[in-house]
């Protein structure tokens, strides 16, 4: 394989968190050498890759990520959300485990894995279930589901409802040192509802989700990770409410952790005001005051990750009434163009958001923070923060559309992505 020699190019490096002119040698599929920009000289034997002034970092991390196979292959397959993820500068991502059947033989943790190497643009790290079918009821096998490699354990979008049961599925999950991922919503408070209950929602005539359905089970689950001691990560977080307990849980030491996506700190409850199913998600969109809430958090360290939360449905999973339609968004290639509106408008620095989409969840899962070292593979995503473009459903990559952020304008872009050196993803001149 020819080296490739990056220039014209400023770094982000997570082991310093500083964005800086650089140059980045590449041979073999491995991270060989960095030095300072205009050095003089040309390694023999490598292609020249001419970043005109773009940000070259780390392939991004992404730690929620629902593929449509095994199961539901219409909505979405590996090789299809690999192409989504390259485009999106997504290297890793790691896949919930609620498809059918759910991922809870060890059997299937290895598959994903191996299906992810075979596309050779992404790797997959697979999820496994907390329960058996991800029903809530029986503990899975989880220290046979880890050593097959398992990242971590989870049901996906259902959270364990009995209280007794979750205290248990902690405290075996912190006997084997695995981490447990919930989504924070009381299932009998969100059952049937499809928005945040408020004004708008009563408008519309629509079945309604009290915002402190989302505090109420992150509260008692920070209660049973200081019983337990296990590691608990919330999902998706998108309330004051929710984040106020994480941010107090973490000053008191105890080992919890939390992601958001991009729709919760980009947009709010009144982007279902025409019955739009596209912003149909779950947990729902939530008020102005709790879009505010999330973009503070994501500054002050509250946040640990940002996650695509990428759900594919088929269009005609959305083409229902709101309440009937499929809730979720895909979110794999505009993940890292909606986190720099938050760089744009003052909110972060860029190399919080890098920090967040890198080296923040790679930690969580268990993978090497710096992965810029020389040795490592080169795994690396360049972009453009300043490229203008719209996201516009159906001329997306992969085979789910149901973005919602249609329609909307965004200031950055990926320009190019690279899975251990080979470039799987080059985006068409404008």
């Amino acid at each position: 394989m020819t080296g490739l020699l990056f220039e014209n190019i400023r770094i982000f490096d997570p082991a310093t968190g500083q964005v800086a002119p650089g140059r980045l040698l590449v041979r073999d599929g491995l991270i060989v050498g960095r030095d300072s920009a205009g050095a003089e000289g040309k390694p023999e034997d490598v292609d020249i890759i001419d970043g005109d002034g773009g940000i070259l970092s780390p392939g991004l991390v992404d730690m929620r990520v629902a593929i449509g196979e095994p199961g539901f292959e219409y909505r979405e397959t590996i090789a299809s959300c690999a192409r989504a993820a390259a485009a999106g500068g997504v290297t890793t991502i790691a896949v919930l485990p609620n498809s059918r059947p759910a991922i809870d033989e060890p059997s299937l943790v290895r598959l994903l894995r191996t299906r992810g190497d075979e596309t050779g643009i992404v790797s997959i790290l697979p999820y496994g279930a907390l329960t058996k079918g991800c029903d809530g009821e029986e503990m899975a096998e989880i220290a046979m589901l880890r050593e097959a490699g398992a990242v971590a354990f989870t049901d996906g979008n259902r959270a364990i409802a009995d209280t007794k049961r979750m205290r248990l599925l902690l405290s075996y999950a912190h006997g084997v040192d695995a981490m447990v991922v919930q989504h924070p919503e009381d299932p009998s408070l969100a059952r049937g509802g499809c928005a945040s209950a408020g004004a708008l929602a009563t408008r519309l005539g629509l079945p309604q989700i009290p915002a402190a359905a989302e505090a109420i089970l992150i509260a008692r689950d920070i209660r049973l990770a200081e019983m337990t001691g296990a590691r608990l990560h919330f999902g998706h977080v998108s309330t004051a409410e929710g984040l106020e307990l994480i941010r107090h849980a973490k000053a008191r030491g105890l080992k919890i952790t939390c992601d958001t996506a991009p729709p919760y700190f980009a947009l709010n409850e009144q982007e279902i005001t025409d019955f739009r199913t596209y912003a149909k998600l779950s947990p729902p969109l939530r008020s102005e005051t709790d879009r505010v809430a999330v973009c503070a958090a994501l500054a002050d360290g509250t946040i640990d990750a940002v996650a695509s939360d990428h759900t594919p449905w088929d269009a005609d999973d959305k083409r229902l009434p709101f309440a009937q339609a499929a809730a979720g968004g895909t979110g794999l290639a505009t993940l890292l163009s909606v986190t720099l509106e938050r760089v744009h408008a003052g909110d972060i620095p860029l190399e919080r958001a890098l920090h967040l989409l890198t080296d923040g969840p790679a930690r969580l899962l268990g993978l090497s923070g710096d992965r810029l070292a020389t040795g490592a593979s080169a795994d690396l995503c360049l972009f453009d923060p300043d490229l203008v473009w719209t996201v516009t459903s159906g001329q997306l990559p992969g085979r789910a559309q149901n973005t919602p952020f249609d329609g909307r304008l965004l200031r950055g872009a990926v320009i190019g992505t690279w899975k251990n050196g080979a470039r799987v993803f080059e985006r068409s001149p404008s």
